[in-house]
Order: C-alpha cells, then sequence, then structure tokens
C-alpha cells in the first residue's frame, strides 16, 4: 500500500508542472478582438521590426512551441499560430526572444546548442536500451549484469533531465528579459493585460523545466521498481 501511494505521489509530481503550464495557456487562450493581430502576425512584425533577417514563422502542433535555431524558425502551436490572444502573443514574443539571443550570439543562446542535443541523445539510448530489456536478458542470462544495465540505463536517462535544467536560465531571459519589454510598452497589450501576460511569459519558460522533473520523476519511478525486485 505505501509503495502504491509513493507511486501515485510521484505520478503527481511529474504531472502537476505540465498540467499547471497547460493550465496558465488555456486560461489565456480566449479569443481578444481588441488585439491587432495573431501570433503569427506578431511574430513576422517583430521579426521585421528587430532586423531579424532570415527568421521565419511556422505552424507546429499543439504544446511544441519553440525556436528552431539550425533552421531560423519560429515554430508555434495552432492556437498561439493562428489565435488572437493573450497566450499567442505571450508566446510568439517568448519565441523571438529566442530568436535574438541567437541572432545576437549571447551566451545564454549557447546553451542550448551545446546541451539540449545531449539531453534528447542520452535520453533516447537510456530509453533505447530499457526498450532492448528483454533481448539484452537473453544475451547476458545474468541477474547481475542485468541490473547493471538497467542502472545504466536509468544514468543516461537522469544525465539526460538534469541537461534539460541547464536551459532554464535562456528560457527566463527569453521571457523576461526580451518578451516582456517589447509587450510593456502598451502597442500590442494593454498595461491592465500584463499581470496575465508575465503569467503566460512565466509559463513559457518553464516548459522545459516541466519535461525535465517529468524525466526525473519517471525514473525515479523506474529506479524504486528496480530496487524492489
Amino acid at each position: 500500500m505505501p509503495y502504491v501511494i509513493l507511486t501515485a505521489l510521484l505520478l503527481l509530481l511529474a504531472w502537476a508542472p505540465s498540467l499547471w503550464v497547460r493550465h496558465v495557456l488555456r486560461r489565456h487562450g480566449a479569443e481578444r478582438a481588441d488585439l491587432p493581430g495573431t501570433g503569427a502576425e506578431l511574430a513576422r512584425h517583430l521579426i521585421e521590426r528587430l532586423g531579424l533577417d532570415g527568421v521565419t514563422v511556422e505552424r507546429t502542433d499543439p504544446f511544441r512551441d519553440h525556436y528552431d535555431p539550425a533552421t531560423r524558425t519560429v515554430r508555434l502551436s495552432p492556437d498561439h499560430h493562428d489565435g488572437r490572444s493573450l497566450a499567442a502573443v505571450a508566446v510568439a514574443t517568448h519565441e523571438i526572444g529566442h530568436a535574438i539571443q541567437f541572432a545576437r550570439d549571447e551566451p545564454l543562446s549557447r546553451l542550448r546548442s551545446r546541451w539540449l542535443p545531449l539531453a534528447n541523445a542520452l535520453k533516447r539510448t537510456g530509453i533505447l536500451i530499457l526498450t532492448a530489456l528483454p533481448i539484452i536478458a537473453i544475451v547476458l542470462k545474468a541477474p547481475a549484469a542485468m541490473l547493471g544495465v538497467v542502472v545504466l540505463s536509468l544514468l543516461l536517462q537522469l544525465a539526460g533531465a538534469l541537461a534539460y535544467l541547464i536551459v532554464l536560465p535562456e528560457e527566463y531571459d527569453a521571457s523576461f528579459v526580451k518578451a516582456l519589454p517589447i509587450l510593456k510598452g502598451g502597442e500590442y497589450v494593454a498595461e491592465g493585460d500584463l499581470p496575465a501576460v508575465r503569467r503566460v511569459l512565466q509559463a513559457a519558460a518553464w516548459t522545459y523545466f516541466a519535461r525535465a522533473l517529468g524525466d526525473l520523476v519517471n525514473i525515479g519511478r523506474w529506479a524504486m521498481i528496480v530496487l524492489r525486485r
């Protein structure tokens, strides 16, 4: 019974940050006729205004908003690409904040280039090892060796999750050093909407943290299963 309760608490901890981020985005995702344009229109306007030559904007999957430095593309989910809402405006400006970081070759922008590919590679490798566990068990035929393989997989996933946390300063810079000053001027959102905009920018900044925490808790759950055996 305690194990079931602990597992439930871990799952709640894993999902809570992501659910909070989605709640904030949905709460401020209502269409607003008083806003000058959609998220995509604002992003393209800022690209031109800030001289971010070569940066483009395109639609992506829901909750997959990001800036791709390799192709210099701001990718916005359908609600933020086509929506005329505070969430769309704030998220679009946050991603433009990342484009500014890379255009200026700021030290923070190098965190993403250096660590995110490594984080993804470590995580994929760890998951691949777990997926291949039945085959590995047939080959090794040794419980101690199998335990070592599982521990290696968990360590790789743990390293990948921690690498995600390294980019948190870059996310906060994109939200509160780059995006917020742009939106504070009153040209795009009214002053009375700034508290809501701040909440959306905070949610955008914590997206990678929420993902990393979910990974860490999932790793902890696997570790508990291994230790019980």
